[in-house]
Formats: C-alpha cells, sequence, structure tokens
C-alpha cells in the first residue's frame, strides 16, 4: 500500500464561519487553528496548505475565564534599551477586538513556511456581520467541533 500525498492542485477549500462568543479564547483559537492547518481532513499532508477559509465573528465578545481581561498581560518591545511596553487584554480589546482571535491562532500554528498563508485566510471581524456571504460559509460550532 502506498502512503497518500496530497498535491496542492488536490485540495478544496472550504469556507466556516465561527461565533467566537460561544466558548474561551483559548478553545476557540484551538478549533480555528485545526481547520487552518487541515488536520482534521484525511487528505492532510504536513508540507502542504490543505486548511480552510475561517470567518470569526463577535471577536468584540469574547469569553475569558477568571480575570484575565485584566490581569493578561501582551508585550512588544522596541528593540531599544528600555523600549519594553505592557499593555493588558482590556485595553488591547478597546483600541482592537480583533487582535486577541487573531494573537491567539497565530501562537497555536506551527512556525513554518505556510503559517502566513493560513493566517491570511483567517478573517476576523468585530461584529455579527461579515462580508463572506457570497463563499456560502458552514457554520462552525465550537461546541459541538463540527
Amino acid at each position: 500500500m502506498k502512503t497518500y500525498s496530497a498535491k496542492p492542485t488536490d485540495v478544496v477549500r472550504k469556507w466556516y464561519v465561527v461565533d467566537a462568543s460561544e466558548a474561551p479564547l483559548g478553545r476557540v483559537a484551538t478549533q480555528i487553528a485545526t481547520l487552518l492547518t487541515g488536520k482534521a481532513k484525511p487528505q492532510f499532508t504536513k508540507h502542504i496548505d490543505c486548511g480552510d477559509f475561517v470567518v470569526v465573528i463577535n471577536a468584540e465578545k469574547i469569553v475569558v475565564t477568571g480575570d484575565k481581561t485584566n490581569k493578561k498581560i501582551y508585550y512588544k518591545h522596541s528593540d531599544f534599551p528600555g523600549g519594553l511596553k505592557e499593555t493588558s487584554l482590556s485595553d488591547k480589546l478597546e483600541r482592537d477586538p480583533t487582535f486577541a482571535i487573531t494573537k491567539a491562532v497565530r501562537g497555536m500554528l506551527p512556525v513554518n513556511k505556510l503559517r502566513d498563508g493560513r493566517l491570511a485566510r483567517l478573517k476576523v471581524y468585530a461584529g455579527s456581520e461579515h462580508q463572506h456571504t457570497a463563499q456560502q460559509p458552514e457554520v462552525y460550532s465550537v461546541k459541538e467541533g463540527k
């Protein structure tokens, strides 16, 4: 029996809509990362990008457990001495509601040449409206995993 290896021309991409307010941030991000990598597909191949498109809605209504809105800190450094900047999750959500989901999903994707292409297929919207109705995306429930 020969081992199947997908070719880039064999990949069929589907569109999914994920509601970010259904589950905590980490659970939503892991499901999104799985869809973007295509690991649930039977034709998954590590070195070929087999993933799907994911549209995330309600990013402004993300759920975090405990007191993470105040205690979770994002760090950024300017590469100059004393250039460390700290921002809490609540401050980041006020400025850009899509940041937390994008950052969490980026951290869950493997660090290789395929990551930028996978992140380009991630579309995050703050509200419940999105511009991808023409693609007829399927609703993906994070609670059910389908």
